[in-house]
């Protein structure tokens, strides 16, 4: 196993899954995002795909060395990590205010 690449992945990991959380227990998102975000607990729960999807690439990259499960556990991870993406797409795409509606506040 190499930690000068499992150690940094762990960290990031834990910061998604933290961000994560936060966002679908209290609706909390990080301030840089905040304008962004519409829906913060479904853009939480595209964090939580995202740092699971890490952390399967972690293992199945770094840990697992059956050339058979290899490729095939990264690509899962892969496919995951998409689907957390669009998940978080979603989460800045829906409940926002529409612009220049020309309506009161």
């Amino acid at each position: 196993m190499k930690l000068y690449l499992a150690v940094p992945l762990v960290l990031i990991v834990l910061l998604i899954a933290a961000s994560g959380l936060a966002a679908v227990t209290r609706g909390w998102v990080l301030p840089m995002n905040r304008r962004h975000v519409g829906a913060p607990r479904l853009y939480g729960w595209g964090q939580l795909v995202v740092a699971l999807a890490l952390s399967w690439q972690l293992v199945f990259g770094l840990m697992i060395s059956d050339s058979d499960a290899r490729p095939l556990g990264t690509l899962i991870g892969a496919a995951m990590l998409l689907v957390g993406i669009v998940v978080m797409l979603v989460g800045q795409l829906a409940g926002g205010r529409a612009k220049g509606s020309g309506g009161t506040p």
